[in-house]
């Protein structure tokens, strides 16, 4: 079975490695945009459209299940997504751990993008989940960037930076963007020892694997890995091979060493 991941960079790959690692042998498309890239940026209709254009390039390569690892094209495209492929294939989008971070933590801090900070989404996603917890947004400015290029000084620099711009006494960290937990060993370093930190990339992938074994097919392939860039037939970004996550699907060792992840 074909298992599609659909993202304008590298925050696929958390998710992407957690289904490498939960079913080493299904075949995994991994539909990157660096034409487009980055979307969180972009107006709403021009994500829909290149998130729907996306699915269909999916779709002819052979994919019966869709996954969106990231939090703009989630909220932004997931219902016209579904309303195009039909309710035969399914679509896993991807939510912040918001929920599980503030039943669990008093004061969590959640560390996104500028844009996803500054958004009605967060804001309602703290509304509905965040219960009790006083929550503070975070702004990461660069990070995902930082992350997309494989710069590790930047990514660095970001990290110290929303590490000094968190609550002294912040519990928990939610990670609000799907490119984070590719550096979750250097955001840890960074914070003072006994904060958690949540990230959604296993559970989506779990999420994933029960949709799949859902619809009652067989779904074991044979541990393929493509990559198809704008559409394109392509290959893994240089900057993949920086995480642990990038070498488990594939990508070759980056020649200035690597991030170290979970």
């Amino acid at each position: 079975m074909i298992v599609a991941l659909i993202d304008s960079g590298l925050g696929m790959l958390p998710t992407g490695a957690w289904l490498r690692k939960l079913r080493p042998d299904i075949d995994l498309l991994l539909q990157m945009d660096p034409d487009g890239a980055p979307w969180g940026p972009k107006p709403e209709p021009w994500v829909i459209d290149r998130v729907l254009e996306t699915a269909r390039a999916s779709l002819r390569e052979g994919a019966e299940v869709i996954v969106v690892p990231c939090n703009t094209a989630s909220v932004t495209a997931l219902e016209p997504l579904r309303a195009e492929v039909g309710p035969g294939i399914p679509v896993i989008g991807t939510v912040p751990a918001i929920k599980p971070a503030a039943a669990a933590c008093r004061k969590v801090a959640v560390w996104a993008t500028a844009a996803t900070t500054a958004s009605a989404y967060q804001a309602d996603l703290i509304a509905r989940f965040a219960g009790e917890a006083e929550v503070t947004g975070v702004a990461c400015h660069g990070l995902a960037d930082a992350i997309d290029r494989g710069d590790l000084p930047a990514v660095t620099a970001a990290i110290t930076s929303a590490a000094a711009r968190t609550p002294a006494d912040t519990e928990g960290i939610v990670l609000g963007c799907t490119h984070y937990p590719l550096v979750i060993d250097a955001i840890l370093a960074a914070l003072p020892p006994g904060i958690r930190v949540f990230d959604s990339a296993e559970a989506v992938a779990a999420q994933t694997l029960r949709r799949m074994d859902a619809l009652g097919r067989p779904t074991a392939g044979t541990a393929v890995t493509r990559v198809l860039t704008s559409n394109r037939p392509g290959a893994m970004p240089a900057a993949a091979a920086a995480f642990d996550s990038g070498r488990l699907l594939g990508a070759t060792p980056h020649p200035l060493g690597s991030v170290p992840t979970a």
